[in-house]
């Protein structure tokens, strides 16, 4: 308890950290109110509550906003969905690549043209949202008028998010975007623990005993996966410089299981949303679409989870191959004289390093996709679907993946200030110590 107690004081000791925590805290408080701002012109008490399926696997995301028809009921999903869109593109298309290897100029281009994509997904998104989950007696105004003032608000609602996660990340602690979604999520956590143990009762009181058991190995599970790194040695020469010998020390590339984090599930889940969303304006009208619709907005079905781990593994590959390059690490440890044991410089390391990343990939994305099917399965034993996308899945690994990255941060500024880490011993991800021997 003391040295939680050091912990702590060290961290607000440190000025630059205490403001960023307090403006990420400021930010995040910001974003939990808008939730409960109802869309004006609507009778909050008519709204139907969506707890099941798709939908309400969108609204444990969102911390509530969905279901509440608030002016932040699409949050920052609109603009995931034209981030997939953007670095697609950069891959095929050759203005695209061009302009990402404009440097910082290209990037800033890249990010308005994402900017003004996410206002066109939110347009269409709300259509959707404003046609087929508010009900005709929920609205106190004109139709007409409601829908057009609607459709405007939940634009403005998504751009302010997408805003706020920027300013987190500029001026906060952690990714802002993958802050907002952990703080939905965390923010329905509590009630949907004690809704599930009062559900069992005295008499299930074991069994829930044993699903948190159950869940406390699942998260580890997790942290295991996030932290998981294959060290390649690195061996670097001996030189000489004013008279004094430097180099000659073995350090290591470290290459993690799960370099794209919970990237590929966000991007995953986001397209997820749209099969069910888009088929459910014609649900009345088509019975393929009825059909589309009822099997995508079921978590728990087997086609659902098919094309979900599908999507999982081909994003983890996407996103890896644009936050790795083996090129890129070859040259740099030819630059610094040094050398992978056993391998020649140049373009042997980069396939070295480059076969390593994919076979590394594979059973970090196999490994994702358990995980995140772990509510589907969960639900066959019993749990409730509000507990159960907390039991495992996206939800625990965005929670994860989140936090980590966030201590990851505040060790840093601890560590840069020669202040002691939050561990005595473990380490938070980042913290590793070289290889001395192979």
């Amino acid at each position: 308890m003391k040295r939680i107690i050091n912990t702590i004081t060290n961290i607000f000791s440190i000025e630059e950290l205490r403001n960023r925590i307090v403006a990420t805290l400021g930010f995040l408080l910001i974003f939990r109110l808008g939730s409960y701002v109802v869309l004006p012109g609507l009778d909050s008490t008519k709204l139907t509550k969506n707890t099941g399926g798709i939908l309400g696997l969108l609204d444990t995301f969102l911390g509530g906003a969905f279901s509440n028809a608030s002016i932040f009921a699409l949050g920052i999903m609109p603009y995931i969905s034209a981030s997939i869109v953007l670095q697609l593109l950069t891959i095929a298309v050759p203005y695209f690549q061009k302009m990402q290897k404009e440097g910082e100029s290209g990037r800033k281009k890249i990010n308005q043209i994402t900017r003004l994509l996410t206002i066109v997904v939110t347009f269409f998104q709300s259509i959707g949202y404003v046609s087929a989950t508010i009900p005709q007696d929920a609205i106190l105004i004109d139709p007409v008028l409601f829908k057009a003032s609607a459709i405007l608000i939940l634009i403005s609602g998504t751009m302010f998010c997408m805003w706020l996660g920027e300013r987190i990340t500029d001026r906060g602690i952690g990714n802002g975007i993958s802050m907002l979604i952990m703080v939905g999520i965390i923010s329905r956590f509590p009630g949907a623990l004690i809704a599930e143990g009062m559900s069992k009762g005295m008499s299930g009181a074991l069994f829930f005993l044993v699903e948190l058991i159950a869940l406390f190995f699942v998260v580890m599970a997790v942290i295991m996966l996030t932290q998981a790194t294959r060290k390649i040695p690195v061996q670097y020469a001996k030189q000489v410089v004013g008279g004094q010998t430097v180099g000659g020390q073995r350090q290591y590339i470290p290459l993690k299981l799960n370099t794209s984090g919970v990237m590929p599930i966000i991007f995953a889940q986001s397209l997820m949303f749209l099969p069910a969303m888009i088929a459910s304006i014609w649900a009345d009208q088509n019975d393929l679409a009825n059909a589309i619709g009822s099997t995508f907005s079921n978590y728990t079905s087997w086609q659902y989870n098919v094309v979900f781990g599908i999507l999982i593994i081909l994003f983890t590959f996407f996103y890896t191959a644009i936050a790795v390059n083996p090129e890129q690490m070859s040259d740099d440890v030819k630059r610094n004289n040094g050398f992978i044991p056993g391998v020649k410089p140049g373009k042997p390391t980069s396939d070295f390093i480059d076969n390593v990343i994919s076979r590394i990939t594979l059973p970090g994305a196999l490994f994702l996709v358990s995980i995140a099917v772990l509510p589907a399965i969960a639900s066959l034993f019993g749990l409730s679907r509000e507990f159960a996308q907390f039991y495992g899945g996206t939800s625990l690994l965005i929670m994860v993946g989140v936090v980590l990255d966030t201590l990851q941060q505040i060790e840093s500024y601890l560590l840069m200030k020669r202040y002691d880490g939050l561990m005595k011993s473990g380490r938070v991800k980042g913290r590793v110590e070289p290889v001395e021997s192979f």
